[in-house]
């Protein structure tokens, strides 16, 4: 794995597993930044979403997980950043394809439609993976940016 740095984020309806995937990156010793929130009292996924995602901009970190109901909100919200390429991914493939491919800089997971065993999964999978670069990846997400 790369010099990961991780800025984690999600709202109330993904607060369980953020805590269960901080609890993964510590005990791999990955670095990260909790932008919260921090308790499950309901709050805007689009701040949290925004606050990964400029982490991730600015580089402070260089992946950025989020984590909602659905995990569709989130991805929405972090993709109104410019230079953020957020993959919603359910599935492993999806979650090592969306880094080889397309460089997804930030993961986009939902608590209400995953099992925590398959997110976990997901986490640990999307993080491990690398972009493939090469002439025809590497031009289409030109092409996104």
């Amino acid at each position: 794995m790369e010099d990961l740095r991780v800025a984690i984020g999600s709202d109330h309806g993904g607060f369980y597993y953020k805590e269960k995937i901080i609890e993964y990156l510590k005990s791999r010793n990955i670095p990260y930044i909790d932008v919260g929130t921090h308790t499950r009292e309901a709050c805007d996924y689009p701040v949290i979403a925004r606050d990964v995602a400029e982490m991730v901009i600015s580089g402070r970190a260089n992946r950025g997980i989020l984590i909602c109901g659905t995990g569709i909100g989130m991805s929405i919200a972090a993709n109104k950043v410019h230079g953020i390429r957020a993959a919603l991914c359910g599935d492993t493939y999806s979650a090592r394809v969306s880094r080889a491919h397309n460089n997804a800089n930030v993961l986009c997971l939902g608590e209400r439609v995953i099992g925590e065993h398959l997110a976990l999964d997901i986490v640990d999978i999307w993080l491990k993976a690398g972009f493939e670069g090469g002439t025809r990846h590497a031009r289409r997400v030109g092409m996104i940016e």
